[in-house]
């Protein structure tokens, strides 16, 4: 790998992971087109741990409070009763789907659900599903239920498949689910916390043992990479929670549906290899 695409795939990974458009998606399509390769999935998983770095950063006072609740709610009948102590429990719940399915379907993460033809597909339909939530549904709750979590925690294991969105799929969801833009875009950044977590520090020892491949990236890369990750995604999460306050999501799904047609064209031209 080169330093040039290092640098430009964690200046990707940091705009997009947390705008319902698939940060793997991103990294992936950029990787190829301008690249030539793949930069594969262990090289995005270890990048996506800079920008999720930056959520706990910015909502490191909330995320004391939930563990703090969560300790004292296991002998305290009062702390069971808080809010920080239920939201605790709904992203360890929220979380269990994609680890369960991330364990079982590693190789073909790795393998076949890279396939740019899948990843394109994706990208329209569930950019239409979001646009559907985002005009349809009712918007009143900002307060999570047991149900919330579960619906978004599933949908959240669909970003297993570059194209989907972890934030897109668990923005829809909560969407549907009758959350506001607001609190569902808050519930899915903390979502992600222990599965982008899990998925970066047990891909580290892949990315380390480069085996040959020639855009294997170096360890200062990845590095780098992970850092300009970790600054850029830190500003995206601050804008994205003031812009969501104020505007729909028509903008990200008009986004989605021209870049997944526009992959298609590529790809039917052979101008790009799916795999």
């Amino acid at each position: 790998m080169s330093w040039l695409q290092a640098l430009v795939l964690g200046l990707v990974q940091g705009l997009t992971e947390f705008l319902p458009i698939s940060s793997s998606a991103h990294v992936r399509i950029v990787s190829t087109l301008f690249f030539g390769n793949d930069a594969g999935a262990s090289f995005t998983a270890v990048i996506q741990l800079g920008t999720e770095v930056a959520v706990l950063i910015y909502f490191a006072k909330d995320i004391g409070n939930f563990i703090a609740a969560w300790f004292r709610g296991l002998f305290s009948k009062a702390a069971r009763a808080t809010d920080d102590y239920r939201m605790a429990w709904y992203v360890i719940i929220g979380s269990v789907p994609i680890s369960v399915l991330g364990y079982l379907f590693k190789d073909e993460i790795r393998s076949s659900f890279r396939n740019l033809w899948i990843t394109a597909t994706v990208l329209v339909l569930f950019g239409l599903l979001l646009g559907v939530a985002d005009h349809f549904a009712q918007h009143l709750r900002s307060r999570l239920k047991l149900t919330d979590a579960v619906g978004m925690g599933l949908a959240q294991a669909l970003a297993l498949i570059p194209g989907v969105s972890r934030s897109g799929g668990t923005l829809t969801a909560g969407l549907f689910l009758g959350l506001d833009r607001a609190a569902a875009a808050r519930y899915s950044f903390l979502l992600a916390l222990p599965a982008v977590f899990g998925a970066g520090i047990f891909s580290i020892p892949d990315v380390l043992d480069r085996g040959g491949e020639p855009n294997a990236a170096s360890v200062p890369q990845m590095i780098v990479a992970t850092v300009i990750a970790f600054g850029v995604g830190y500003a995206t999460i601050a804008w994205l929670l003031r812009y969501v306050s104020k505007h729909s999501y028509s903008a990200f799904v008009w986004y989605r549906l021209m870049l997944g047609i526009v992959l298609m064209g590529l790809l039917s031209m052979g101008l790009i290899n799916a795999t």
